[in-house]
């Protein structure tokens, strides 16, 4: 079993949610936050007044699937979320060595 944590620009919520869902995974932890990386912020002018900012909103999606399903997810969000630009987002993936649903005690895969 793999974890997914996703960030991407707060507007590609709805697309990164309909491919989880494409592939059957309906459990997600999703987050607001704010940051930046290569994209580096924006420039704007307001009332004739230039002004940056290096930080911007994000959303973090986090989700577990098993192997599997996880490199299928990773396929199809770097096909479909890639736009060739900064700011398109990040995928980290990381180990998951059990999960326990706690209200039967299962563990492994059928406790997701």
């Amino acid at each position: 079993m793999k974890k997914l944590i996703i960030i991407v620009n707060s507007g590609k919520f709805e697309e990164v949610k309909r491919i989880l869902e494409s592939c059957a995974v309906y459990g997600m932890m999703i987050t607001n936050i704010m940051g930046y990386g290569n994209q580096k912020g924006y420039t704007r002018i307001y009332g004739g007044i230039k002004y940056s900012s290096n930080i911007l909103m994000k959303t973090k999606i986090e989700t577990v699937a098993d192997d599997e399903t996880i490199d299928i997810l990773i396929k199809l969000l770097t096909d479909k979320m890639s736009t060739g630009n900064h700011g398109d987002g990040k995928i980290f993936i990381k180990n998951v060595k059990d999960v326990i649903r706690i209200r039967t005690g299962e563990h492994g895969e059928i406790a997701l």
